[in-house]
């Protein structure tokens, strides 16, 4: 089968259409015929190598990160799944695999798709949908009643976690350009500053959590509006050791990273409220969550662009110029 290969660390060129040998189920598994895979930053940062201190890959490998498809076969032992059932998952990240007509996961990692959803719109879902929940849920742990800043909220991440933030009862401030300040306030923002125009640090204040989709002055800045002992989650600053535990790094990284991040856990510190970067995990109940809520009208997708397989590369361009209002999405 024709599948999208990452090859090498490196530019656009190091990954490239092959041939491969269709997978089969092992026990547990399930075996998937993808009919979309979603397109995120992840995947180039991976295939720049910017996240090898966290994952190594065994490559050459089949790369993407999320899919939905039809369940073809399932492994000894699997229970939930049968063939027949449309399915949406957050593949492995140590073996990645959603760019293929054909992909294998363990059956934690699989749920069943939204019943409202097409294919596209649910491939475009996984991965963005538990950054979001996992961050505001686990790490800024947003209550009822909270008042909870994103930055960023245009984007893939951002439009789910605005909805999610409004579905766990907190008051949503997010930054957007004009093209983009319509879209948020669709999806329950209440406050939204133009980040052309004006700093959200001179604005807001007081604010019970933050979650940084954007990093650069944005991240140190979001600890200037938190209440003390408030917590901003980041999945775009520099990673914290804790991370790093969290993935099995050994000495020798943890180490990398607590050097690395010192300067921003010390302006953290100053201010009086925590840091942590979220690295999601892929989560087959946590899925069925998202699914849930998407069926009962409480969280919607937005897609920005379908392309045919063929052009993924192109896709990928578009992706990389940073634009994009939503999810990218490949249709095999």
């Amino acid at each position: 089968m024709q599948a999208y290969v990452l090859t090498r660390y490196g530019d656009a060129s190091a990954m490239e259409f092959q041939d491969v040998p269709e997978p089969t189920a092992d026990d547990g598994q399930v075996l998937i015929r993808v009919q979309a895979a979603g397109l995120n930053p992840i995947d180039f940062k991976v295939r720049e190598g910017r996240m090898k201190m966290l994952t190594r890959l065994d490559l050459p490998l089949v790369a993407g990160s999320e899919l939905s498809g039809v369940v073809e076969a399932v492994g000894a032992g699997v229970t939930r799944f049968a063939a027949g059932d449309r399915v949406f998952a957050r593949v492995d990240k140590t073996k990645l695999g959603a760019y293929a007509p054909y992909a294998v996961l363990d059956e934690a990692l699989v749920a069943k798709m939204p019943e409202s959803l097409d294919f596209t719109d649910a491939a475009g879902l996984p991965l963005a949908g538990l950054t979001a929940l996992q961050a505001l849920r686990d790490v800024v742990g947003v209550a009822k009643g909270d008042k909870v800043f994103i930055s960023g909220g245009a984007g893939g991440v951002g439009t789910l976690a605005i909805q999610l933030a409004v579905w766990m009862g907190a008051e949503v401030a997010t930054t957007a350009s004009p093209r983009g300040e319509e879209l948020v306030r669709s999806l329950g923002a209440e406050t939204v500053i133009n980040y052309h125009e004006q700093k959200f640090k001179d604005l807001l204040s007081d604010y019970d959590g933050a979650f940084d989709l954007t990093g650069g002055q944005d991240l140190p800045d979001s600890f200037d509006i938190l209440k003390r002992g408030a917590t901003t989650a980041s999945i775009a600053g520099i990673p914290d050791p804790a991370t790093g535990r969290e993935m099995g790094a050994g000495p020798v990284v943890t180490a990398a990273l607590k050097a690395a991040g010192a300067r921003i856990r010390h302006r953290a510190r100053k201010k009086g409220v925590n840091y942590r970067f979220l690295f999601m995990h892929p989560s087959g109940p946590d899925l069925a969550v998202l699914a849930g809520l998407v069926d009962e009208g409480r969280l919607k997708t937005v897609t920005d662009r379908v392309f045919p397989f063929v052009q993924i590369p192109e896709a990928f361009t578009y992706l990389e110029q940073g634009h994009a209002k939503g999810k990218v999405v490949v249709q095999l």
